[in-house]
This record gives structure tokens, C-alpha cells and sequence, in this order.
């Protein structure tokens, strides 16, 4: 029967689970999470500033294919409601951490 014991932590050296986790964060420094959340902010601010440009030709007249600003306007639309739905997420997960007791 081969048994394996649990290595002690070593304060000095990362390991073998320090490399894990530093190949789980971001090129930063940064955490995953933080990565994916700046990610849909910036994906929202693409959407926005599309609608915003397609809005402007459809003004001008030089927008051909009227629909694209409904299908930009939808996008926008997702984008917003997917990144609120992560930030709630996001706050619920944090109030249950914070009611575990230690």
C-alpha cells in the first residue's frame, strides 16, 4: 500500500502549486477573474462605441443597410445585460464568503 503525505508549505519557494497559480493568473499579475471582467468592459465599450458609429452613418445617410444598427443596438444590449449579470454574480458569491465564519 503506497501512501503519500502532504508536502509542507515552504514560505521561501513557490513549488510546485505556486507555478499553478502563477500560470493561472494573468500576465499582470492579475487574477483570472480580473482579467475576464476588464475583458467585458472593454467588449461593452466596443459594442457602445459601434452603435455609436453606425447611429452616426445612419444619420448621414451613409449607412446602406439600415439593419446593422438593430443588430449593433442588440449586441450592445447583450453585452451590458451579460456583464450586470456577472457583477451580480460576482457580489452575491462575495456576501456568502463573508458570511462564512472562521
Amino acid at each position: 500500500m503506497d501512501t503519500q503525505f502532504i508536502t509542507p508549505i515552504q514560505f521561501g519557494s513557490l513549488g510546485q502549486a505556486g507555478e499553478q497559480a502563477r500560470a493561472v493568473s494573468g500576465a499582470e499579475g492579475g487574477s483570472v477573474f480580473g482579467d475576464m471582467f476588464r475583458s467585458m468592459i472593454d467588449t461593452v465599450k466596443e459594442t457602445e462605441s459601434a452603435v455609436e458609429e453606425k447611429e452616426y452613418l445612419l444619420a448621414t445617410g451613409q449607412l446602406d443597410r439600415p439593419h446593422e444598427l438593430t443588430a449593433a443596438l442588440a449586441e450592445a444590449q447583450l453585452s451590458v445585460d451579460l456583464l450586470a449579470q456577472l457583477r451580480t454574480k460576482t457580489l452575491d458569491a462575495y456576501n456568502e464568503l463573508m458570511r462564512i465564519s472562521l
